[in-house]
């Protein structure tokens, strides 16, 4: 298990921890019970402005800034991959594009728009609202693995393997706790992380007919950026 939380941490963030790694490749699926620890570790980085100087604009720009640099802007990419792909005719086209290194409109837009809504809500949430968005935008990975098959006979989809039931039971119990913990506003959140998440199930089953790294990594940067924008939504009700 302490291996499969070090491939967990060596997938989603830059930590330089693949050295501790076995000799054999371990399969990313059996890792995907500590995708949301993985999260939790990403929060505990992004917050640290937040702590640090209070919740302000310079804190939240700063928080998205770390978190972005402390994952490699590994969702970013996925995002603006994900987006280019609304351009495609079809869902060869559409796999083409999201292979392509270059970036279109759809993908820079979706990336300014996301990063935008991100600042905005985080300028008004505390340490522990962030912490928990990152945890859930991990689960949500995982969630999409179990339901997505791999739309690709090979890259990272096919690679990675199928969420099985434990992971998923594991995963979505510590992401579920973690938004219990909030009360209400957590609860609305995980609410609209979910229909977020379901959205991108949705449009990625019509558009390609399965998933890919870049539609596990939209997953995960849009349900993490819905639970922002709810619990900032609360928050700003209870300032008023």
């Amino acid at each position: 298990m302490v291996q499969q939380l070090v491939l967990a941490l060596v997938f989603l963030t830059r930590l330089p921890l693949g050295r501790f790694l076995p000799a054999r490749m371990l399969p990313l699926s059996q890792s995907l019970w500590a995708f949301p620890l993985a999260g939790l570790l990403v929060g505990l980085i992004a917050a640290l402005p937040l702590w640090a100087l209070g919740s302000s604009l310079l804190s939240a720009v700063l928080s998205v800034t770390l978190a972005v640099w402390f994952t490699g802007a590994l969702h970013e990419d996925a995002l603006a991959d994900f987006a280019d792909a609304a351009g495609g005719k079809d869902r060869h086209d559409r796999l083409r594009i999201m292979r392509d290194s270059a970036i279109g409109s759809y993908g820079v837009m979706a990336l300014i728009l996301c990063t935008a809504m991100r600042i905005a809500a985080i300028a008004q949430l505390t340490p522990l609202a962030v912490i928990a968005a990152a945890i859930a935008g991990r689960t949500a990975v995982v969630i999409a693995m179990a339901i997505l098959p791999p739309a690709r006979s090979d890259g990272l989809g096919k690679s990675a393997g199928r969420a099985d039931a434990a992971n998923i039971a594991i995963a979505s119990l510590i992401g579920g706790l973690t938004m219990l913990f909030l009360g209400g506003p957590g609860i609305a959140a995980a609410i609209a992380g979910l229909i977020a998440l379901g959205l991108v199930i949705r449009k990625a089953k019509q558009w390609l007919g399965g998933q890919t790294g870049d539609v596990l990594g939209t997953a995960s940067i849009i349900t993490e950026t819905a639970v922002l924008a709810v619990l900032s939504i609360f928050a700003g009700m209870a300032i008023a």
